[in-house]
């Protein structure tokens, strides 16, 4: 990282202020090269900025010496007037001077690289620049805090703790240790194993609320899916007719509930069919049904009671349409599954429903362990490790060199989200623990 970077840190296009940022060991020749001098750090200073005899702009500069500055590296940030011509004027002056366009996430790249944030934390400034609800902000923002990789950093001690004991046993037989060392690690790898395992449970609760809690409206043809559908998303997005088999492919809506992204899928209607375009939409849609957080099993008057009986779960909701047509009333084979009916003609039911959907929700995702794991490369990861220290666990007693692999292993995959698990770190908590050799 010898080069110097810079990039538009606001949107591109016309604006009152455009912010050019720049990182690397140039960056105070730079500020000379164009005429800004060398401000005191993080005192906005106005300068005006000029190069090869041309007046540029105007501008507020701030200047940021290694290592406090986002990057960890010498840093500074152009606030230009936002014209389109100033921002390229700026660019290509820079561009002359030796300063390299940055390349997608090359800032937050170094600053990993530098140490100013570990990857879990690198992964949450790009979840807070894509959030757009409430829950991915709070998430994403937690993440940033360092709260998930604290809760990483607690394996990390729990595992070298657990290790250096078992190492203990295994690499210094005729030392001073204490006998069967390796045994008294037990108690560690059950509370990591537990540990573990709660990690990996948040995983699913995470990924839903970053990518979406998905919804889908499955039923019979003419059901009232594609109303209902409409209804939810406060627009004419699906086609509605009396015609069966209407809707043949999945068409999904984005929506924000009870400060949640959602997904929310109309499918096809669940019947037999001669015509292979309205097989194909049946297809899909028990495949996005078997995929989906939660399903609404959608139902009118007279529809056959087990068509979605596969793909109803019991946390799922019956959804009675046309309720200003018919009084509905309990039935069994609804296997004790909470039911609701509505009325897209009438709006009748329709607030209920939105109410049951913000408590599933909030059920569902929200914890007081927040943030969870967010990203399937944790899961798995913490999963590998899990499974490793499980593994462990059970050879302890009567192989402790076997324990030492599998914990070696666990080490491999935590260190893939926490960073490296050396010798060293293992022999530096052996020596602070045990009297070696004295």
């Amino acid at each position: 990282m010898t080069d110097t970077i810079f990039a538009l840190a606001t949107p591109p296009g016309r604006g009152a202020i455009a912010v050019i940022r720049l990182s690397g060991p140039a960056v105070d020749q730079v500020l000379d090269d164009l005429g800004a001098g060398r401000p005191r750090p993080r005192l906005a200073s106005v300068r005006n900025l000029a190069h090869a005899g041309e007046h540029l702009d105007q501008a507020l500069v701030l200047r940021f010496v290694s290592p406090n500055s986002y990057t960890g590296e010498d840093a500074a940030e152009l606030h230009l007037h936002g014209g389109r011509a100033v921002v390229e004027a700026a660019s290509q002056a820079l561009i002359a001077l030796g300063v390299r366009p940055a390349e997608p996430g090359e800032f937050t790249r170094r600053a990993f690289q530098n140490g100013r944030m570990d990857l879990a934390q690198a992964e949450a400034v790009a979840d807070l620049i894509d959030a757009e609800t409430q829950a991915q902000a709070r998430q994403a923002l937690g993440q940033l805090d360092g709260r998930l990789s604290e809760t990483y950093a607690g394996f990390r001690r729990d595992l070298l703790k657990a290790l250096a004991l078992v190492e203990a046993e295994i690499d210094f037989p005729d030392e001073e240790v204490p006998d069967n060392l390796a045994r008294t690690a037990g108690p560690v790898l059950d509370r990591l194993a537990d540990d573990l395992r709660r990690a990996v449970d948040t995983g699913r609760r995470g990924e839903r609320v970053r990518q979406g809690y998905r919804i889908v409206l499955i039923g019979e043809t003419n059901a009232g899916k594609s109303s209902l559908f409409n209804a939810l998303t406060a627009r004419e997005a699906a086609i509605v007719t009396p015609i069966p088999g209407t809707t043949r492919d999945v068409l999904d809506a984005d929506l924000i509930i009870g400060g949640y992204a959602v997904t929310l899928s109309d499918t096809a209607g669940l019947r037999d069919s001669d015509d292979p375009v309205e097989a194909e939409g049946v297809r899909r849609a028990r495949a996005r049904a078997e995929t989906a957080d939660l399903r609404l099993w959608v139902r009118a008057p007279g529809d056959m009671p087990g068509v979605a009986a596969d793909y109803i779960q019991p946390r799922d909701l019956v959804v009675h349409t046309k309720a200003d047509l018919i009084q509905h009333r309990d039935r069994g084979e609804d296997r004790g599954i909470e039911r609701l009916a509505i009325s897209t003609e009438t709006g009748e039911g329709l607030e209920a429903l939105h109410d049951w959907l913000m408590r599933r929700l909030a059920e569902d995702l929200a914890g007081e362990d927040f943030p969870a794991v967010t990203r399937e490369r944790h899961r798995l990861r913490l999963t590998e490790a899990w499974e490793a220290v499980l593994a462990a666990r059970a050879a302890l007693d009567r192989a402790p060199e076997m324990a030492g692999e599998d914990l070696r292993r666990a080490a491999s995959a935590l260190s893939r989200v926490t960073g490296e698990i050396g010798v060293e770190d293992v022999l530096g908590e052996v020596f602070a623990t045990f009297c070696i050799g004295k």
